[in-house]
């Protein structure tokens, strides 16, 4: 997959890395014909190949929380890459055209598993990356979308969905899924409620997958973010506690799955 020539965003030195230099680069790349700006970033004082994670967005789209979320995994020592599931980078605050915008893709599972698949063929190209050591993140929409391209069969070592749909069109897809899979939802998302876990969980006995579903109390929709309250919707709210717990189930995975990275 073409990319031009990255535009470097930022250098940071992070004080727990003593040589850490994390560097953060806007990628131009397109899925049949669509122009799509991600968000790639890395520890570039390595030289080492190592474990590629793509993040999959909220349906706001690129906004700051993925790109945070990947500067948080770079700062781990993987290469770190922030999708657009939209197109030009799009973004909305606005939950009326986010839910339009990401219910567009929703109803064209080819195109979300295209685009998906796009995003993986980024890492597998970047010279830093192990290309046989490349895993999935998504939060909500993106929880969906990185099920989605595991379903696809793609060659997914790992996928973590948080606060994610778990629904499909096509659960008898799951005999594809090559990646071993760890979902963590909300104890009282009503948007996931305990009849869809249930449903997922029996789609991926059927799928003979290796899966985990961690269910967190007391936890709502979109969990993990803390500007997840500022709208006002209905069941969604930040909670510490699930996100903590979450991201360290994740961390844990990814060892067991990647093998170790980094500093940690």
């Amino acid at each position: 997959m073409p990319r031009v020539a990255p535009s470097v965003f930022f250098i940071c030195m992070i004080p727990s890395l003593s040589s850490a230099k994390i560097v953060s680069e806007q990628i131009n790349y397109q899925q049949a014909g669509t122009p799509l700006q991600g968000y790639l970033t890395y520890d570039d004082s390595s030289t080492a190949k190592r474990p590629g994670i793509i993040i999959f967005p909220e349906w706001w789209g690129l906004t700051d929380y993925p790109k945070h979320r990947a500067e948080q995994l770079a700062s781990l020592g993987y290469v770190a890459f922030a999708a657009d599931m939209y197109g030009s980078g799009a973004t909305t605050s606005d939950p009326t055209q986010a839910g339009a915008m990401s219910g567009k893709v929703y109803k064209d599972l080819d195109t979300m598993r295209a685009r998906g698949q796009a995003a993986m063929d980024v890492l597998k190209n970047d010279p830093h990356v192990d290309p046989d050591k490349i895993a999935a993140i998504g939060y909500c929409f993106g929880g969906a979308c990185a099920l989605e391209l595991a379903r696809s069969g793609a060659d997914l070592a790992a996928v973590v969905s948080f606060h994610g749909s778990l629904n499909t069109a096509r659960p008898d897809d799951a005999k594809n899924i090559k990646a071993k899979i760890l979902v963590c939802t909300g104890g009282d998302d009503a948007f996931v409620p305990p009849a869809q876990i249930e449903a997922f969980e029996d789609e991926m006995r059927k799928g003979g997958v290796d899966w985990q579903v961690n269910v967190y109390s007391g936890a709502h929709h979109a969990f993990t973010n803390p500007d997840a309250d500022k709208f006002g919707i209905p069941n969604i709210a930040y909670n510490a506690q699930a996100d903590r717990r979450s991201w360290a189930a994740m961390r844990a995975f990814f060892d067991e799955v990647l093998g170790p990275v980094g500093t940690k």
